[in-house]
C-alpha cells in the first residue's frame, strides 16, 4: 500500500507537472481575419494554384514561411514547387521582397497590410499531399499555404476562386460569409478540402453528424457499405472512449485505379486513399484503415506527446512516442473492429500472429528499440534504412505492445485495469484540458496508477529496449500460447521498400538468381505485379507467392517502363500462430472475452 500511495503521489505530481504546459493560442472566433487567403483554380488543368495571402497592417517586416513537411514525418519541401512570388501594397509604395532560405520569404514596408501572391505547382496524389487537376482539387493546405511568422495564431480566412462549374467543396473548415474561418494556422491546415463533382452521403450516429465523400468511378466502390462500416465503427470507437469530441465528422475517400493507399488523421476530418483493385478484392482493407485513422482523433490529435508541440513546420519535430501515438492506435482500430463485428475472433489472432510474424522476421527487431524507430521516422524516405536488418516499424511493434501492456495492466490489476482505462484517462485528465503528454513517461505514469503495479520492467525492457517481447508469459493470462513454426516459402530473389505513396523500390537482389536474369536492377521502381497496381498490399502478395509460381512485374527504370517475369524459389522462415492452451481454465477464458470485449473483467459489454 505504502509502494501504490508513492506511485499515485509521483503521478500526481507529473500531472500538476503536465498542466502548466499551455495548449497553442487560439483568438477568439469573432476577431476579424488579420490573413486572408485565396486560392484560384482558373489553371487547374495545368496543376496550378495563384495563392493570394491578404495581410492587415502590422509590423513592417514580415517573414512567410511555407512548410518544408505536413502529414509524413518526412522532410518534402513543398516550396520546390513554387514558380514565382510577387509582394504588393494596399497604396502606392514599394515593397520589398526577399528570399532568405529554401522555403522562407521577407517583405518589408508592410507596416500598412500587402498583399503576397503566388503561383505553386500541385500534383501529388494521395491523403498526405495535394493535387490539382481537370477532374477534382484535393488539397492538404500547409502543402500550399505560407503563413506569416507573427501571425500564426491568428484567426484566418480562405476562400477559393474561379472554381470550375458543377464542383462542391467538402472540408471541415467553419464557413463564413465568403468562404471559410480557422481560428489560426494549425487549425487551417488540419483541415484538408476536396473540391469536385463527388458523391456523398450523411449519417447521425450517437449524437453526431458524420459526412462520407467520395471521389471515384462509381463503378469502383459501393456507398451504402462504406456508410454501414463507418457507421458501425464511429458506434464502436465513442462508445469506447465515452467520449465524442465534434459535432460533425467528415470522412474523404478516394479510390484510384492506379497505386495509391493509406489514410491521414485531422481533428475533425481523415482523407482515405485505398486502390479500386484492392477495395474489389479486400474490402476489409477499408474497415482497418477508417478505424485507425477514426481513433486518431484522440490518441495524436488530443492526446499528442509534448515532444511534437508546437508543430515546427520549418524542421523535424523529433519525437519518441510515435510507438504510442501511432502502434497503440492500431491496437484499438482493431479493438474497435471486434466491437464493431467487422472481425472475429479467430480473424483477430490470426492478424496479431501475422503482427508478430512481421516483427520476428526483422532482424533490427533485437538492434532498434521502438523509442529509436520513433526518432528515426525522419529517416523513412530512404530505401535503405526501410530494410530488415536496418529498422522495425513503430507501427508494428507498437501495435505489439498495446496488446501486451493491456494484458499486464489486466493481470496486474486482476482484471479491473485495462488500455480503455488508460485511454480514457489520457482523454480526460490532458486532452480535455488542452495538456500534452511527458512521451514514455507520460503513458507510464498513469498505466500505473491505473492497475497499481511497477511497469519499469515493460518500459525499459520493450519500449527503450531491444528484449523479445514477453508473449509466452502475457499471452497465457488469456489462454494463448505462441505457437513457431518454420516453413518453406516462395523466394522471390529480390527485396523492394516502399515510403509513403510511393512505389516499391528495389534495394537488394540475390546474387545472380533468376530475379537478375529476368533483368530485374537495383533502383527499379516496381508499378505492378502480376497486373494489379504494386500498392500498400505489395508485401503481403510477395509473402503469398509459392515456390515455382511465376511472377510479373511492371517497372520503371532509367531506360523506362519494362516487363519481368520469372518462377520464384524458395526459402525457409518463421511463421508464428496464436493458439489455444492446453486445459484452458475458465479463468482464462473469462480474461480473454473481457480482453477481446474491451472491458474489464466482470464489467458487460455494452
Amino acid at each position: 500500500m505504502r509502494r501504490l500511495r508513492a506511485k499515485l503521489a509521483f503521478a500526481c505530481a507529473l500531472l500538476g507537472a503536465w498542466t502548466a504546459i499551455n495548449a497553442p493560442a487560439q483568438t477568439s472566433s469573432t476577431a476579424s481575419p488579420q490573413v486572408q487567403y485565396s486560392i484560384s483554380l482558373a489553371r487547374a488543368a495545368a496543376h496550378l494554384a495563384l495563392v493570394t495571402i491578404r495581410l492587415s497592417p502590422g509590423p513592417a517586416v514580415r517573414e512567410l514561411q511555407l512548410p518544408v513537411w505536413n502529414a509524413l514525418y518526412e522532410v518534402r519541401d513543398f516550396a520546390q514547387y513554387v514558380d514565382w512570388v510577387k509582394a504588393s501594397a494596399a497604396d502606392s509604395h514599394r515593397l520589398s521582397l526577399r528570399k532568405l532560405d529554401k522555403s522562407r520569404w521577407q517583405v518589408s514596408g508592410m507596416e500598412a497590410g500587402g498583399t503576397i501572391t503566388y503561383e505553386i505547382f500541385v500534383d501529388q496524389p494521395g491523403p498526405y499531399s495535394a493535387q490539382i487537376n481537370a477532374h477534382h482539387a484535393f488539397l492538404n493546405l500547409a502543402d500550399i499555404l505560407m503563413y506569416p511568422l507573427e501571425a500564426r495564431s491568428t484567426k484566418m480566412n480562405l476562400r477559393f476562386a474561379d472554381v470550375p462549374s458543377g464542383w462542391r467543396i467538402a472540408t471541415a473548415l467553419k464557413p463564413d460569409a465568403v468562404g471559410y474561418t480557422a481560428d489560426n494556422y494549425d487549425q487551417l491546415v488540419d483541415s484538408p478540402c476536396e473540391l469536385g463533382a463527388f458523391q456523398e452521403q450523411d449519417f447521425d450516429q450517437g449524437g453526431g453528424r458524420y459526412r462520407i465523400v467520395v471521389d471515384a468511378d462509381s463503378g469502383d466502390y459501393d456507398l451504402q457499405k462504406i456508410v454501414h462500416m463507418a457507421n458501425a465503427i464511429v458506434a464502436a470507437a465513442t462508445v469506447w472512449m465515452n467520449d465524442r469530441p465534434f459535432q460533425d465528422y467528415l470522412f474523404i475517400y478516394h479510390f484510384p485505379r492506379e497505386a495509391g493507399g493509406g489514410g491521414m488523421e485531422h481533428a475533425f476530418s481523415t482523407a482515405i486513399d485505398l486502390n479500386a483493385g484492392v477495395l474489389r478484392a479486400n474490402p476489409q482493407a477499408l474497415a482497418d484503415v477508417t478505424a485507425h485513422e477514426f481513433f486518431h482523433l484522440w490518441n495524436v490529435k488530443r492526446i499528442r506527446p509534448q515532444s511534437l508541440e508546437p508543430v515546427d513546420y520549418s524542421k523535424e519535430n523529433y519525437t519518441t512516442a510515435l510507438w504510442f501515438s501511432e502502434g497503440f492506435t492500431s491496437t484499438v482500430g482493431d479493438y474497435t473492429l471486434l466491437r464493431a463485428g467487422l472481425l472475429d475472433e479467430s480473424r483477430y489472432l490470426s492478424r496479431l500472429a501475422e503482427q508478430i510474424t512481421t516483427l520476428e522476421r526483422r532482424p533490427a527487431h533485437l538492434t532498434q528499440s521502438a523509442e529509436e524507430s520513433s526518432l528515426d521516422t525522419w529517416l523513412e524516405k530512404y530505401s535503405y534504412y526501410r530494410l530488415p536488418q536496418r529498422s522495425i516499424s513503430y507501427y508494428n511493434k507498437g501495435q505489439l505492445l498495446g496488446v501486451l501492456l493491456d494484458l499486464e495492466m489486466r493481470d496486474a490489476s486482476h482484471g479491473k485495469a485495462t488500455l480503455r482505462d488508460l485511454f480514457q484517462w489520457m482523454n480526460l485528465n490532458l486532452a480535455q484540458r488542452g495538456v500534452f503528454f511527458a512521451d514514455s513517461a507520460g503513458v507510464r505514469a498513469p498505466a500505473e496508477q491505473l492497475c497499481g503495479c511497477d511497469l519499469a520492467d515493460f518500459f525499459s525492457r520493450y519500449v527503450a529496449g531491444t528484449e523479445e517481447l514477453p508473449y509466452d508469459r502475457l499471452f497465457a493470462t488469456v489462454g494463448l500460447r505462441l505457437k513457431k513454426d518454420s516453413i518453406v516459402s516462395g523466394a522471390p530473389g529480390f527485396a523492394a521498400t516502399r515510403g509513403f505513396g510511393e512505389a516499391p523500390v528495389v534495394t537488394s537482389l540475390d546474387g545472380e538468381g533468376p530475379a537478375v536474369r529476368a533483368g530485374l536492377a537495383l533502383g527499379d521502381a516496381i508499378l505492378t505485379i502480376d497486373g494489379q497496381p504494386a500498392g500498400p498490399d505489395f508485401e503481403d502478395r510477395l509473402d503469398a507467392l509459392r515456390p515455382d509460381e511465376t511472377v510479373r512485374l511492371r517497372v520503371r527504370g532509367p531506360g523506362g517502363e519494362r516487363e519481368v517475369r520469372w518462377k520464384v524459389g524458395s526459402k525457409e522462415e518463421l511463421e508464428f500462430e496464436l493458439k489455444d492452451v492446453e486445459n484452458i481454465t475458465p479463468q482464462q477464458k473469462a480474461r480473454r472475452a473481457a480482453w477481446l470485449g474491451g472491458v474489464s473483467q466482470g464489467e458487460a459489454r455494452p
